[in-house]
């Protein structure tokens, strides 16, 4: 891959990151979204003023400079996830904070969010005095890793349902292409309407077995002359053989030019 198609792979991946914020009463945890919005990194911890509008215009401002594309606030509730007195203190926070900021912001609950961060902490060696320094972004960016988490697993079952819906459509899609024709003897012949080409100022269906009892059958094309509109439209055998040659070779022509030619060189009248 040459250096341009590199670049132009990559601009394309990369979209907006998501930011994320443990709103405390003295501190703030700040967390960030990798380029491709696949895990989060814990970045500075805010420490609030006295001065409510003034902290909430600091963390819009955070937001707007790392020019992210969402807000993810954790939400504090009871182990049982009723609220709590600190619950009603963020969702004021959070209100005053969409007046100050276009970017959309969404909930996550941040339940043993804390606690997971100062088990890291240990575990990494921090020491008591220091972790007050960390603990709130790295709970921010276990906030943040929950809401990236939900959001795949949004979008592969979003993506599942859409491929159902597909190829419920696509079911449907074949059955409205499958005719039933009647011979001169009584018997029914279900075909498959492949195409309908123009020659020469004429209209032709193209069919094939729906119901094939051979290989040879399988790639059998059936070309019928469409005349007549509407409730009076027919389909007649061609009996002109030169006419059913040239039709035939039309719509070969024509079927190379969407699929693959040498499967259309396979087809059999």
């Amino acid at each position: 891959m040459d250096k341009v198609g590199f670049l132009l792979y990559n601009k394309t991946m990369i979209g907006k990151r998501i930011i994320a914020f443990d709103i405390g009463d003295r501190r703030i945890g700040v967390a960030v979204s990798d380029p491709f919005n696949e895990y989060a990194m814990p970045c500075e911890t805010y420490f609030r003023t006295r001065n409510f509008q003034a902290d909430v215009e600091a963390i819009a401002k955070i937001a707007e400079e790392r020019g992210v594309g969402v807000i993810v606030c954790g939400m504090p509730v009871n182990f049982d996830g009723s609220e709590s007195i600190q619950t009603v203190k963020t969702q004021e926070f959070i209100d005053a904070l969409r007046q100050k900021t276009d970017i959309p912001i969404v909930l996550e609950d941040e339940r043993f969010t804390t606690m997971q961060a100062r088990e890291t902490q240990m575990i990494g060696g921090v020491k008591r005095e220091n972790r007050k320094k960390t603990v709130d972004s790295i709970a921010a960016s276990y906030i943040l890793d929950g809401y990236i988490a939900r959001m795949k697993t949004k979008n592969k079952e979003k993506e599942t349902m859409q491929k159902e819906m597909e190829n419920e459509m696509m079911d449907e899609y074949e059955e409205d292409r499958i005719f039933e024709l009647e011979a001169d003897d009584g018997t029914v012949e279900k075909l498959y309407h492949i195409a309908t080409i123009e020659y020469r100022g004429g209209t032709y269906c193209c069919f094939q077995k729906a119901e094939p009892e051979s290989e040879e059958e399988e790639d059998e094309v059936i070309i019928f002359a469409l005349q007549g509109e509407g409730d009076d439209a027919l389909l007649v055998p061609i009996e002109d053989e030169q006419l059913l040659d040239e039709v035939f070779a039309e719509f070969c022509n024509q079927y190379e030019k969407y699929e693959n030619s040498e499967e259309a060189k396979s087809l059999d009248m």
